[in-house]
């Protein structure tokens, strides 16, 4: 299903219009643009080592649906569809790149790949001082300049829009548009915005160290886990509470499970209190 979506998106808004994704798809439209091959040849070509690679690091499984992906990708653009829906770059450029970032991003979830790039930017980051990011940005930088040599400047910008809007899709593709966010609160009143928190929300939460005057840090550690829709309500009610209260929020992928509102990890439970001082 991702790889018909992404064909879709490729055949009726990005090729009729000359422009392109980056990775591996981006090379096979320009090949296949300057040879007059079919696209599905080169995408078949050109995603062979990555798959053969793929097979190496990530085993059986992802490698069965990778060609699936690629094989029902490259069937479906074999043959080239002349006019697409749209004829306005900008508007074939925010919908193509939309599309094939929905199919790209179901192929990504459920474990394949239909373009082989992001396994080259693994590597890359493994052999230099590149990030994955950094590699994944040259390699297609490298992509959208060769396309101004071959379908001209003005489409490989509009080729860049597409790359961006086709990434951003992939992101909320795979990791879903209910986002949760992890909320963890430093405070001298943990059971006391914890039990807001429960109050506000309906979840519980999980007291990672409780309040002890007695400590020479007395300060208690909680985490909640919540959604982006609830992260500024649950702020706001926190800063009235306690208003020198330390609050980290970070991005929760996956999260999984139930919290009970009994899960404590008491202080004096962990075997690192025996062996790390408190800071003085």
């Amino acid at each position: 299903m991702g790889a018909i979506i992404t064909a879709a998106g490729l055949q009726f808004f990005l090729l009729p219009n000359h422009l392109l994704d980056g990775g591996v798809t981006g090379v096979s439209i320009l090949a296949a643009h300057v040879s007059g091959w079919p696209l599905g040849i080169f995408l078949l070509l050109f995603n062979i080592p990555f798959v053969f690679l793929g097979y190496k690091k990530f085993g059986k499984e992802f490698t069965m649906y990778s060609v699936m992906g690629i094989t029902t990708l490259a069937l479906l653009t074999f043959v080239h569809i002349p006019r697409g829906f749209v004829e306005v770059p900008i508007l074939a450029a925010v919908f193509g790149g939309m599309i094939v970032g929905v199919g790209v991003g179901i192929v990504v979830r459920y474990g394949g790949i239909i373009d082989g790039a992001d396994t080259v930017a693994v590597l890359v980051d493994r052999v230099t001082v590149f990030s994955v990011g950094e590699a994944i940005m040259s390699i297609n930088a490298v992509i959208i300049t060769l396309a101004g040599f071959v379908f001209g400047w003005e489409q490989a910008l509009y080729s860049l829009i597409a790359y961006f809007v086709a990434h951003k899709a992939i992101d909320v593709t795979v990791e879903g548009l209910d986002e949760s966010r992890s909320m963890w609160i430093v405070s001298l009143d943990v059971r006391k915005l914890g039990g807001l928190i429960n109050e506000l929300i309906e979840e519980p939460v999980t007291y990672v160290k409780e309040s002890n005057p007695k400590d020479r840090e007395p300060h208690g550690v909680m985490l909640a886990v919540i959604t982006r829709f609830e992260e500024q309500k649950v702020i706001n009610a926190v800063r009235k509470v306690d208003p020198r209260a330390f609050i980290v929020t970070t991005t929760a992928h996956e999260a999984m499970g139930k919290m009970t509102e009994n899960s404590l990890y008491r202080e004096t439970s962990s075997p690192l209190r025996k062996k790390i001082p408190s800071r003085p």
